[in-house]
């Protein structure tokens, strides 16, 4: 291998529960679902607790009050969340200038050219969930690698408070024996097709050619290809750029009547707007995204050839992408509607020098 990087992904541990118990001694040892109250409420995350009873983020209260009947429900506190996660991102400051948030409860650390502690990224890592520790009363686990995709599979080893690392002499047996619903990027969907394929471990995907995953999963097929390998270039951007912008509705009951359902995707369309233009983003790609009453979903994408320009575009092609004959014998809970595929959008490359990992 001629370049290697020192690569950390941290994420926290059951975050916005784990702030909850911290603050509330009543909660702490005991299962919690931190989001929706109602019965039409969602779970936005559950303590280590109630995930023993099977209760997942985005599953809908009433499914979580079935599996663990003392759940309690907790309001969620987003200004507690981001002050935390201030903190969190503060002490990441302290050992890299390349530090890349995914969102508010992880992120990714290039210490390759580290600013404090040992020249070793899995010291750096047990010295930064200590400090996470310290300061907030929260733990962390890590991943530590020397490509994103392994350290970010890494990390959800030994959770919680975990630390694994995968050297570049590990990564090729690690891979082989990585379940295929394990590969970052392959939701149960994609699991399934590939299963069907009969791949079920990494030593499976590698047998398959570049032609035939691209043929198979399109443009993703170019990524599993790659990773499976070990190889993931992506440099940890502290400028990361999101690729998408999007809102969302989960509607107080089921709808059944067409006109609505267009009321309602005006409302989603509004917000969405806004947003972009907050943003000054324009994009290209519009995506529907629609959860029916029974809580199937299904989503749409068209792309344009050029980007939206006004609202009225961007509802056009929302309504042109709804399957109206279908929502209205079906009935449905949640629209959500996204655009992506910016103006602009480039893909970066890192160049490192070989350091011992």
């Amino acid at each position: 291998m001629d370049s290697i990087r020192k690569i950390i992904h941290i994420d926290m541990d059951a975050f916005f529960a784990s702030i909850e118990q911290r603050d509330n001694p009543d909660y702490r040892g005991k299962p919690i679902s931190v989001g929706g109250t109602g019965d039409r409420g969602v779970v936005a995350a559950a303590s280590y607790e109630a995930r023993k009873y099977g209760v997942r983020s985005a599953m809908p209260i009433k499914t979580a009050l079935r599996k663990c009947p003392h759940l309690i429900l907790v309001r969620p506190r987003f200004e507690v969340y981001k002050k935390v996660s201030n903190q969190i991102r503060e002490i990441f400051s302290e050992y890299s200038d390349l530090v890349e948030p995914l969102s508010i409860d992880e992120a990714y650390l290039d210490v390759t050219y580290h600013k404090k502690g040992k020249p070793s990224a899995t010291l750096i890592a047990l010295e930064i969930k200590k400090r996470i520790k310290e300061v907030t009363g929260l733990t962390a686990s890590a991943g530590v690698s020397f490509n994103k995709f392994l350290a970010k599979i890494a990390s959800d080893y030994n959770k919680p408070d975990g630390l694994f690392v995968i050297t570049p002499d590990e990564a090729d047996a690690f891979i082989d024996n990585l379940e295929i619903e394990k590969f970052f990027g392959v939701g149960k969907v994609t699991a399934g097709k590939f299963k069907n394929m009969g791949i079920y471990w990494g030593r499976d995907l590698k047998k398959l050619s570049l032609s035939d995953l691209v043929r198979d999963f399109g443009k993703a097929g170019q990524y599993y290809y790659n990773v499976v390998r070990g190889k993931d270039d992506r440099p940890v951007n502290p400028h990361h750029e999101r690729k998408s912008i999007g809102a969302e509705r989960t509607f107080s009951h089921d709808l059944f009547d067409s006109g609505e359902m267009k009321a309602e995707v005006v409302k989603v369309a509004d917000i969405l707007w806004e947003r972009i233009i907050k943003t000054k983003k324009k994009g290209k790609t519009i995506t529907v995204k629609v959860k029916f009453a029974n809580f199937e979903q299904i989503t749409r994408s068209h792309t344009l050839d050029s980007c939206f320009e006004t609202k009225e575009q961007l509802m056009v092609e929302t309504l042109r992408l709804l399957p109206f004959r279908e929502l209205t014998y079906r009935g449905i809970r949640l629209i959500g509607i996204t655009v992506s595929n910016f103006s602009g959008d480039e893909k970066g490359m890192a160049i490192q020098l070989t350091i011992d990992f």
